[in-house]
């Protein structure tokens, strides 16, 4: 998936790291309408080194951490979804980031043009009957492949995305090992970053909300584009 390279830098990182949680917020009270933005984007970089690990449905590890994003761009705030009978990967690793919009962009919202994302990265993979929708404002662009025997097929692929769902088979996992240490999917985070890797990942009934994708190889058979009045399912 992918990330902008306005990665935070080390000053950000919170006073108590392993106290906090989406949910802890800074006190607002009496704050003007710009400190109070400031501060919710402050909690947002917080929160990459806070969360701990935790499991999305069935099974799926996601752990979050504050680390080097496997694509450098900044991202258009529109996220799009991508679901896939099944995925088959080498190489997989996984860790938390922050991706970043481009400064006064339209979809900031009020995170200060932020996303607190999930990177997993794949070194080489298949995705059978992949769909993958980005809804334009009532029409959705709706993009199929990998039907039948011919399945999409990827090479050094990174998703970021901030949902994950499907059911998950990973061949020794190694789970908590600092990210500047990876040597399976050829992406290294910075030192103390928290995440996980595999020799390999199966995942059946794949959903995920992304922001951002890259990869050196994107093989799409079966391509087919057009517009729709609904997304991927």
């Amino acid at each position: 998936m992918a990330s902008s390279s306005d990665v935070p830098s080390a000053d950000n990182t919170p006073e108590n790291p392993g106290s906090g949680s989406l949910s802890e917020t800074p006190d607002t009270t009496g704050v003007t309408g710009g400190d109070q933005r400031r501060g919710r984007v402050r909690a947002r970089r917080a929160a990459v080194m806070a969360i701990p690990a935790t499991l999305v449905a069935a099974g799926l590890a996601i752990f979050t951490a504050q680390g080097v994003l496997g694509v450098q761009f900044a991202i258009s705030g529109m996220p799009f979804v991508v679901t896939a009978d099944r995925l088959d990967g080498t190489g997989f690793e996984q860790f938390g980031a922050l991706d970043n919009m481009i400064e006064n962009s339209p979809n900031a919202g009020d995170t200060g043009g932020q996303e607190l994302v999930v990177t997993s990265v794949v070194k080489n993979g298949t995705i059978t009957n992949m769909c993958q929708s980005v809804d334009l404002g009532g029409i959705q662009l709706l993009l199929t492949a990998g039907g039948g025997s011919k399945p999409v097929s990827v090479q050094n692929l990174a998703i970021d995305s901030d949902d994950i769902k499907g059911d998950a088979t990973f061949n020794n996992i190694e789970i908590g090992r600092d990210a500047s240490t990876f040597d399976k999917g050829g992406v290294q985070g910075p030192k103390g970053v928290y995440g996980q890797q595999a020799d390999s990942v199966v995942i059946e009934n794949l959903y995920q909300h992304n922001y951002a994708a890259t990869a050196a190889v994107f093989k799409l058979p079966n391509l087919h584009m057009s517009f729709a009045d609904h997304g991927c399912d």
